[in-house]
Protein backbone atom coordinates (compact mmCIF):
# COMPACT_ATOMS: atom_id res chain seq x y z
CA UNK A 1 0.00 0.00 0.00
CA UNK A 2 1.31 3.69 -1.07
CA UNK A 3 1.84 5.93 2.07
CA UNK A 4 0.12 8.69 0.29
CA UNK A 5 -3.31 7.45 -0.11
CA UNK A 6 -3.70 7.34 3.99
CA UNK A 7 -2.39 11.00 3.66
CA UNK A 8 -4.57 11.57 0.99
CA UNK A 9 -7.10 10.32 3.24
CA UNK A 10 -6.40 12.27 6.15
CA UNK A 11 -6.15 15.60 4.32
CA UNK A 12 -9.38 15.35 2.66
CA UNK A 13 -11.16 14.14 6.09
CA UNK A 14 -9.41 17.20 7.44
CA UNK A 15 -11.36 19.75 4.28
CA UNK A 16 -14.65 18.09 5.39
CA UNK A 17 -14.04 18.58 8.78
CA UNK A 18 -13.23 22.37 8.08
CA UNK A 19 -15.90 23.04 6.10
CA UNK A 20 -18.33 21.51 8.74
CA UNK A 21 -16.78 23.68 11.75
CA UNK A 22 -17.09 26.80 8.87
CA UNK A 23 -20.76 26.02 8.33
CA UNK A 24 -21.90 25.37 12.04
CA UNK A 25 -19.74 28.67 13.30
CA UNK A 26 -20.34 31.12 10.56
CA UNK A 27 -23.06 33.33 9.41
CA UNK A 28 -22.06 34.96 6.40
CA UNK A 29 -23.96 33.40 3.22
CA UNK A 30 -20.89 33.66 1.23
CA UNK A 31 -18.64 32.28 3.96
CA UNK A 32 -21.13 29.51 4.04
CA UNK A 33 -21.28 28.72 0.57
CA UNK A 34 -17.62 28.07 0.61
CA UNK A 35 -17.95 25.57 3.29
CA UNK A 36 -19.99 23.69 1.47
CA UNK A 37 -17.88 23.81 -1.50
CA UNK A 38 -14.69 22.63 1.06
CA UNK A 39 -16.43 20.43 2.01
CA UNK A 40 -17.99 18.83 -1.29
CA UNK A 41 -14.17 19.58 -2.18
CA UNK A 42 -12.75 16.99 0.53
CA UNK A 43 -15.29 14.02 -0.01
CA UNK A 44 -14.14 14.28 -3.43
CA UNK A 45 -10.57 13.56 -2.41
CA UNK A 46 -11.41 11.00 -0.18
CA UNK A 47 -13.75 9.50 -3.47
CA UNK A 48 -10.94 10.00 -5.41
CA UNK A 49 -7.74 8.13 -2.74
CA UNK A 50 -10.30 5.07 -1.95
CA UNK A 51 -11.01 4.83 -5.61
CA UNK A 52 -7.27 4.63 -5.90
CA UNK A 53 -7.01 2.02 -3.26
CA UNK A 54 -9.70 -0.22 -4.88
CA UNK A 55 -8.76 0.33 -8.48
CA UNK A 56 -11.91 1.09 -8.91
CA UNK A 57 -13.17 3.77 -11.51
CA UNK A 58 -16.77 4.00 -9.85
CA UNK A 59 -15.55 6.62 -7.01
CA UNK A 60 -13.78 8.63 -9.66
CA UNK A 61 -17.18 9.02 -11.65
CA UNK A 62 -19.09 9.83 -8.94
CA UNK A 63 -16.42 12.63 -8.04
CA UNK A 64 -16.63 14.32 -11.33
CA UNK A 65 -20.46 13.70 -10.32
CA UNK A 66 -20.26 15.68 -7.32
CA UNK A 67 -18.01 18.43 -9.01
CA UNK A 68 -21.13 19.03 -11.64
CA UNK A 69 -23.69 19.10 -9.44
CA UNK A 70 -21.22 21.33 -6.66
CA UNK A 71 -21.17 24.32 -10.12
CA UNK A 72 -24.83 23.96 -10.39
CA UNK A 73 -24.75 24.59 -6.98
CA UNK A 74 -22.44 27.63 -7.03
CA UNK A 75 -24.18 29.40 -10.00
CA UNK A 76 -27.60 29.14 -8.30
CA UNK A 77 -26.70 29.43 -5.07
CA UNK A 78 -24.36 32.63 -5.63
CA UNK A 79 -28.10 34.16 -8.04
CA UNK A 80 -29.77 33.51 -5.29
CA UNK A 81 -27.52 35.11 -2.49
CA UNK A 82 -26.58 38.23 -4.94
CA UNK A 83 -30.79 38.47 -4.95
CA UNK A 84 -31.45 38.73 -1.58
CA UNK A 85 -28.11 40.86 -0.66
CA UNK A 86 -30.06 43.26 -3.45
CA UNK A 87 -33.14 43.24 -0.74
CA UNK A 88 -31.73 43.10 2.40
CA UNK A 89 -28.42 44.95 2.08
CA UNK A 90 -27.05 42.28 4.47
CA UNK A 91 -25.69 38.65 4.28
CA UNK A 92 -25.96 37.92 7.94
CA UNK A 93 -28.18 34.56 8.11
CA UNK A 94 -29.37 35.94 11.77
CA UNK A 95 -31.67 38.22 9.88
CA UNK A 96 -33.70 36.15 8.00
CA UNK A 97 -36.09 34.33 10.50
CA UNK A 98 -39.25 35.18 8.59
CA UNK A 99 -40.66 33.92 5.73
CA UNK A 100 -42.52 37.28 3.99
CA UNK A 101 -42.93 37.83 0.76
Amino acid sequence: MNSSIPTMAIIGTMLFSIGLIGLLVRRNMLILLMCVELMLNGANLVLVTYSRLWTDQSGQILAFVVIAVAAAEVAIGFGIILSIFRRRDTLDVRRFNTLRY
